[in-house]
């Protein structure tokens, strides 16, 4: 089953696609209950640069741009020393994150982004928290469901 997209069926395949991907994802997860008081109130998020660093992360992944110099676990290990994560949150940030990519974009980059975000959560959740996390089936859906 298909779903329907907003602003076509492209790829993300190029920078501007990926500012917007980022721009909508992190609306998403500012406003969203779960994950809005880790990145406002405890992350303390400076979106203005947050924004623009996520943007050349992203780019660096799927286009293959320099730019990116951060350190994410670092960055992700200080957080949770502010206020330990749960497995939920990791499970909630990516159903945002599929569901903000298969809103507007399909293809092997869409793919691709959404095969590394599992990753990346599984990783984090793997060194920060010492548990295995995997994308629980079908939860994206279930969370597209839920905002009908």
């Amino acid at each position: 089953m298909g779903n329907a997209k907003s602003f076509g069926t492209s790829d993300l395949g190029t920078r501007g696609d990926i500012h917007d991907l980022v721009i909508h994802f992190y609306r998403e997860v500012a406003l969203d209950d779960l994950l809005g008081p880790v990145f406002g109130e405890v992350a303390e998020v400076d979106w203005a640069v947050h924004i623009p660093r996520l943007i050349d992360y992203w780019s660096q992944v799927l286009l293959g741009e320099p730019g990116y110099d951060g350190a994410i676990l670092a960055a992700h290990r200080s957080v949770h020393g502010l206020e330990p994560f749960r497995l939920e949150l990791f499970e909630r940030w990516y159903d945002l994150f599929v569901t903000s990519v298969d809103g507007r974009w399909e293809g092997p980059q869409a793919e691709r982004a959404k095969a590394h975000a599992a990753r990346t959560a599984a990783i984090l959740a793997r060194r920060i928290l010492h548990a295995e996390w995997s994308p629980t089936s079908g939860s994206a859906e279930r969370l597209r469901s839920h905002w009908s």
